[in-house]
């Protein structure tokens, strides 16, 4: 039975991957955070507090902004693969947040990658990393690939620079086989309610549903490439089962605005968007990036992957989860 561990477990990537690995027979170990309230709603589904030593998901409390931590996990769990997706990831959040996000994001990368020198298994493990589309920024050619230089334009963005450049150091250093995922925009059902896409859909079903009137969000002209979750935590498990590590972009290779996003979720919804929504400006970023779009060729061609589900089935998707949550909470309400 292969080991992975998972920074990040609780969050939308780290439940859908969690599945994955379970479904194809893994020991999955999950890093969690402490935190006074239970924080572990993603993946309840799959994981129940179990003490037995074989269990299948086990979770450690952890944190990336500490190594000796991560250090005594990784000795303890001894991982044949490690998937470092923890991060505070909200991009707006970062200009709030940089000093904690960089800490997370960018030293919170090289405190995990120390751990695996540490306890001395850089030649052994394999490692994956959470590169993200926002590094290319301000895109200096359309679409984007792995050769595409970086032009960062939030703290999040520049984090992830630094971590993306540190895993590679690493692999060419130490011999570590380390790949990184440049994932572009990937939603679900299971997206963070402060996210556009899940801001806006939650938003919507609630209005259609009466429980509020409006919907505020910022600017509808940006641009980009997305995808479903689901779908891509395949391609992060495909990078460490090759022979060699490498860096991969992951995206559909299509791009769509915010208004585009709003206007599909409206229809399946059936609401005229115009009559709800506001436009605030405190959801706009100092720094804007106007579009993203990926060329997921390397990853179709090295790695067999390719999106299954297209741009108005992830709406779809998302709509109908959060109808049935509204419809949900109004029934136990009764």
């Amino acid at each position: 039975m292969k080991r992975a561990m998972i920074t990040g477990i609780t969050g939308q990537d780290g439940s859908y991957l969690a599945e994955l690995l379970l479904a194809k027979g893994y020991q999955v170990h999950g890093i969690i955070r402490r935190s006074s309230s239970f924080n572990t709603g993603r993946i309840s589904h799959i994981f129940q507090e179990v003490y037995e030593p074989d269990a299948s998901l086990r979770l450690h409390y952890g944190d990336l902004t500490e190594e000796l931590s991560l250090e005594r996990l990784i000795d303890r769990v001894g991982p044949d693969e490690i998937y470092n997706l923890g991060a505070q990831s909200h991009v707006r959040v970062s200009f709030d947040q940089p000093v904690y996000t960089a800490d997370v994001a960018a030293l919170g990368t090289v405190r995990l990658l120390e751990a695996i020198r540490n306890v001395g298994i850089e030649r052994t493990v394999r490692f994956y990393q959470a590169s993200s589309s926002e590094m290319f920024g301000q895109v200096l050619e359309s679409p984007q690939r792995e050769t595409t230089p970086f032009n960062p334009r939030s703290p999040y963005a520049c984090a992830k620079v630094f971590a993306h450049n540190i895993v590679v150091n690493y692999r060419e250093a130490y011999g570590l086989h380390a790949s990184c995922g440049i994932l572009f925009n990937h939603e679900s059902p299971r997206r963070g309610e402060t996210f556009v896409t899940r801001k806006i859909t939650r938003g919507l079903a609630r209005i259609r549903a009466g429980i509020e009137d409006k919907l505020y969000l910022g600017n509808l002209d940006a641009k980009r490439d997305w995808g479903y979750a689901g779908d891509y935590v395949e391609a992060m498990w495909l990078m460490l089962q090759q022979d060699d590590p490498g860096d991969y972009v992951i995206a559909t290779g299509t791009t769509h605005s915010v208004r585009d996003f709003l206007e599909e979720a409206s229809r399946q919804v059936g609401i005229d968007w115009r009559a709800v929504v506001e436009i605030d400006s405190r959801y706009f970023r100092p720094t804007e990036v106007e579009c993203l779009i990926g060329d997921p060729s390397r990853a179709r061609d090295r790695l067999g992957w390719h999106p299954k589900t297209d741009f108005k089935g992830l709406v779809r998707m998302m709509v109908e989860a959060d109808m049935n949550a509204v419809g949900a909470a109004g029934g136990r309400a009764r």
